[in-house]
């Protein structure tokens, strides 16, 4: 019989750039102010990299601690897995530029494109590899360098995203800790609301930016808003019930941060407080698939509990 893992976060690493740009720095670029950005955000600043320094290097960064939180060598890694929707290349890809630089020689490597939710997903990925023993250590990496693809004259955008990242190793653990269950899903026909061409720049791309730049970011901000409600209750509710857990059992969620409106209304449909759902949203913004792991390094000293994730 073949045996089986379980799998869980042995070491956790982040890392941010320096540069903090302010709401009141915004006031200075866009028609905007403090006072509309935090109402409608939540956002005070955000952390924005050096035009001349790559994304992947605060990759590299976030996954060096991340080993060392673990005490695991780079050579044992058997898999790294950078999840970004901006990678500094299309090739090479993020894993391979962070495996060089870390020295992680044994390690396959590949990047995952599944925007916001992309830490989830690589959790996923890993959680299989780990559970069938096929591989024993698995580096997850969020890694994001959005304000290269932001519109800094588009107002409804710029005032939202930052860069940053955020890494896991995942591993073998104890019976009673780690992944109890995941859940992914997709629905294309919404893409539309949230695009960044790259290869190909569409008539419709070019209509709905503001600047010279059409390969920026653009999102119909209502609708996002709508889906990312009612998809984080419905999440939240599937993984409940596969687990065979109720919210009480529910210590703390720790969500990807977009919007502080997005979790008040998401708290609200699941009925509970609000200092039950994480956030960073004010110093940080929108860091995309590097929330997640940025908030969990965020929560270590702070607060004591068995990390189990649903």
């Amino acid at each position: 019989m073949n045996r089986t893992y379980n799998c869980g976060i042995l070491g956790l690493g982040s890392s941010l750039p320096e540069k903090v740009l302010t709401n009141q720095d915004l006031e200075k670029m866009v028609d905007t102010s403090d006072e509309w950005i935090t109402k409608r955000t939540g956002i005070s600043e955000r952390r924005i990299l050096d035009e001349d320094m790559p994304t992947y290097k605060l990759g590299v960064e976030a996954a060096k601690k991340a080993l060392a939180d673990a005490g695991v060598e780079a050579e044992e890694v058997d898999l790294i897995i950078v999840t970004t929707e901006t990678p500094d290349y299309l090739t090479p890809s993020m894993s391979c530029l962070i495996q060089s630089e870390i020295g992680a020689t044994r390690a396959a490597a590949f990047d995952l494109n599944a925007a916001c939710s992309g830490f989830i997903y690589g959790m996923s990925v890993a959680n299989q590899f780990i559970k069938s023993g096929f591989y024993k250590y698995i580096l997850i990496v969020g890694c994001e360098g959005l304000s290269k693809v932001t519109d800094w004259k588009d107002r409804n955008t710029c005032v939202l995203f930052g860069d940053g990242a955020g890494a896991a190793l995942f591993g073998p653990v104890e019976e009673g800790y780690g992944i109890i269950t995941t859940y992914t899903g997709a629905i294309g026909e919404l893409g539309k609301n949230l695009t960044i061409p790259c290869c190909f720049v569409s008539p419709q791309d070019i209509e709905v930016r503001v600047g010279e730049n059409k390969r920026t970011l653009w999102m119909d901000g209502g609708e996002v808003f709508k889906f990312a409600v009612r998809i984080m209750e419905h999440g939240a509710l599937k993984v409940l019930e596969d687990s065979g857990l109720t919210m009480d059992d529910i210590k703390l969620i720790v969500p990807h941060q977009a919007n502080i409106r997005i979790l008040e209304g998401a708290a609200k449909r699941l009925d509970v407080p609000n200092d039950k759902i994480f956030s960073n949203l004010h110093k940080y913004g929108n860091i995309s698939s590097a929330s997640i792991p940025v908030g969990l390094m965020s929560l270590i000293g702070k607060i004591s509990f068995q990390m189990e994730i649903i």
